[in-house]
């Protein structure tokens, strides 16, 4: 009987299991989000690097470097056992002038069952292996296709007659010398 534990022990053991899967979460989740950003701008082949590492919702800078700040966690609190999110953002200049135009998904992502399960916006979750690399694609081709589901859900919007009186603004133009 002197392997038997006292329930203090049991639950010590049961925070210490709990806290050692929801580290391992946390980094692996967070290696992974740093992996997608980088692999993206070479998936993109794009002549710049334009892809940023962003908090998944708020007000955002994608020429900022957030670091860990790009993360769903709060580092002054108890990491949890939960889902981490993070946001991609993409920058495309205009063709047209000096400008950019830019946009984000949030990206939620854990570890389950010795793999992760990656989601980003509603399409459908993609599993990637924890061994990540040279596995990344799907997550890269499942971003596209929420990029670009956006860009023509807006198109779409903008030519739909029900929308013709929504709201909007009228740039103040220089007046034309007479």
């Amino acid at each position: 009987m002197a392997d038997e534990q006292t329930p203090y022990e049991n639950l010590r053991t049961a925070i210490s299991a709990y806290g050692e899967a929801a580290m391992e979460n946390f980094l692996r989740c967070r290696a992974f989000g740093h992996a997608v950003a980088v692999g993206l701008n070479g998936y993109l082949k794009a002549p710049q690097a334009c892809v940023s590492l962003v908090p998944p919702d708020g007000p955002f800078n994608p020429a900022e470097t957030y670091g860990d700040k790009a993360f769903s966690y709060d580092p002054a609190r108890p990491i949890r056992l939960e889902p981490i999110a993070f946001g991609i953002s993409v920058t495309v200049p205009n063709e047209e002038d000096s400008g950019s135009l830019w946009i984000r998904s949030a990206v939620m992502v854990e570890v389950k069952d010795e793999r992760f399960e990656v989601m980003v916006a509603n399409q459908p979750i993609v599993r990637v292996p924890l061994e990540f690399t040279g596995n990344l694609e799907p997550v890269y081709e499942t971003l596209m296709a929420e990029f670009l589901r956006m860009f023509r859900k807006e198109l779409a919007d903008f030519g739909d007659p029900k929308y013709q009186n929504r709201i909007g603004f009228v740039p103040l133009l220089p007046e034309e010398s007479e």
